[in-house]
């Protein structure tokens, strides 16, 4: 496409595509960087997922966040006092608008703006916009795209499926809008992923008469809270992380199963299936009332589904259920169909994720970034804001972007693990963009930390302590993240604790680049 009429933006001016948690921590600290965003949001609101209003929100009614208020925030603003600690949609969107004013980045926002194109236009990027029926063309010479994971229901090829005949139809679980469409009802969920758990769990307690979820596998499934403590402050931490350099990946897997087994059981315990194999073979998913509520016989579970005939579901077991309704919750598939062909090739989009270099830089897309567009398991606002502050860094000459070679070689390791439907736990992905900004705290200057800083929680303010952006606090908010709802502080080791921390002393000291 010719440049000729296209308005060429201002150098220090950067595109941000989406205005949810992604986008705006994004703008956050490219402004701290000196920089101008310009953010799209083709919403009239923003929040992305949080915002219901939005065409693209799977949140339905009495929906509450998988991860604790702790982790479902960013290191420089807390959620207003006395929040539960899992928070409502509501109360998540007011956080993000919080956000947005505190850091200044309301007059950066074109909300009602959908981006129709994004192509390559010389050194730079041009991006077709429209609002209101008014189309716009510029040119940015750097782009983050911040449009998140869950972009497009995955419904699996069910043969019969579109000859279903139950009376309330068959639909995603991004449709469901609350239990009371199906009460009375019978119900099945497909899926174990947290939002089928959760969604199965909320139908059979609103009144359903009858609820089978189905799977292909079964995963292990971990409570939302564990003794009291968030499951995300006590399976998601640095120590997990560290043990991947001194143990084979056969004795972490064996460790991981048995942590899962002593905190939640088995799901045959409780009436489910066996998963096969250990928590890595198996996955790993969570719902505070699923298990529960199949012990109770609020909820069948059943194999996956063979064929469909009529409003009758044959399972793999022989065995065959009339329902009325089916929810898949069988998750997302990435779509950005705004982008040109040329970059799609170029980084090898398909529905599941991307040939990127960490997750979010191409060598042959200079000053294109690619921000939480990986399929994640465990609190996402962390990873987030550290990715955000690695790019906003690059972009901002802070440091320079990764030389090519590292960056091919992050491609082929992309490539050789891209096999269909991937997952990205949260305690790797922080680690990499942690380290990848120079944010990584080192344990040799943090002594009184050190077991927050292992076991504890990997909150957002723990990666403030030093590098860039470190702030003057970050030690004691540290210590309280690591302390809230009485888990792990500083303090004596524990002897588990202390036979981990001896088998860490036999990696090199990592520091903060």
């Amino acid at each position: 496409m010719s440049t000729n009429n296209h308005v060429k933006m201002p150098e220090n001016t950067v595109a941000v595509i989406g205005a949810g948690p992604a986008g705006l921590v994004a703008a956050r600290f490219l402004i701290a960087r000196g920089l101008v965003p310009v953010i799209f949001e083709a919403s009239s609101r923003l929040g992305g997922q949080w915002n219901s209003a939005s065409a693209a929100s799977a949140i339905w009614p009495g929906m509450r966040t998988n991860t604790s208020r702790v982790m479902t925030a960013f290191s420089d603003l807390d959620h207003a006092s006395g929040s539960a600690a899992y928070l409502r949609q509501e109360e998540m969107l007011d956080y993000l608008e919080r956000y947005a004013f505190t850091f200044g980045l309301l007059p950066h926002l074109r909300l009602k703006t959908r981006v129709e194109r994004l192509e390559r236009a010389g050194n730079g990027w041009l991006i077709r916009s429209a609002e209101d029926g008014e189309e716009r063309c510029e040119i940015f010479q750097r782009v983050v795209i911040a449009t998140g994971r869950q972009n497009v229901p995955d419904l699996p090829a069910v043969p019969g499926l579109d000859g279903f005949a139950g009376t309330l139809g068959a639909a995603h679980t991004a449709q469901y809008n609350g239990p009371e469409r199906y009460r009375g009802r019978k119900v099945l969920v497909a899926g174990c992923s947290i939002s089928a758990l959760e969604i199965a769990s909320d139908i059979a307690l609103g009144g359903a008469a009858q609820v089978i979820s189905t799977s292909r596998r079964q995963r292990y499934i971990l409570p939302k809270v564990i003794a009291g403590v968030p499951t995300d402050h006590v399976m998601f931490n640095r120590a997990a992380v560290l043990m991947e350099g001194v143990l084979p990946p056969d004795m972490l897997a064996e460790g991981l199963t048995m942590k899962v087994l002593k905190v939640a059981g088995s799901p045959e315990q409780f009436g489910a299936r066996k998963p096969e194999g250990n928590a890595f073979a198996a996955g790993i998913s969570q719902s505070q009332g699923f298990l529960p509520a199949v012990a109770e016989g609020r909820i069948a579970v059943k194999p996956w589904m063979e064929r469909i005939d009529g409003h009758t579901i044959w399972f793999r077991d022989g065995t065959s259920a009339n329902v009325d309704a089916i929810l898949f919750g069988t998750g997302y598939r990435l779509s950005m169909p705004w982008l040109s062909e040329d970059i799609v090739r170029t980084i090898r989009l398909d529905g599941y994720g991307a040939d990127l270099h960490d997750h979010t830089f191409h060598p042959e897309l200079p000053g294109l970034a690619f921000l939480g567009l990986f399929d994640l398991v465990g609190p996402v606002f962390p990873v987030l804001e550290l990715q955000a502050r690695w790019v906003a860094q690059c972009f901002g000459s802070k440091q320079p972007l990764p030389a090519q070679a590292a960056m091919h070689a992050g491609i082929e390791r992309s490539r050789a693990t891209r096999s269909g439907p991937l997952s990205l736990p949260m305690h790797v992905a922080a680690l990499t963009f942690a380290r990848n900004a120079g944010v990584e705290p080192d344990l040799t200057i943090w002594p009184d930390l050190e077991r927050a800083l292992l076991f504890g929680p990997l909150s957002p303010i723990s990666f403030r302590l030093q590098g860039p952006d470190a702030l003057p606090h970050a030690s004691a908010k540290t210590e309280a993240a690591a302390a809230a709802f009485g888990a792990i502080a500083t303090g004596d080791f524990t002897a588990e604790e202390e036979s981990i921390r001896q088998l860490l002393k036999l990696l090199p000291v990592q520091t903060a680049a």
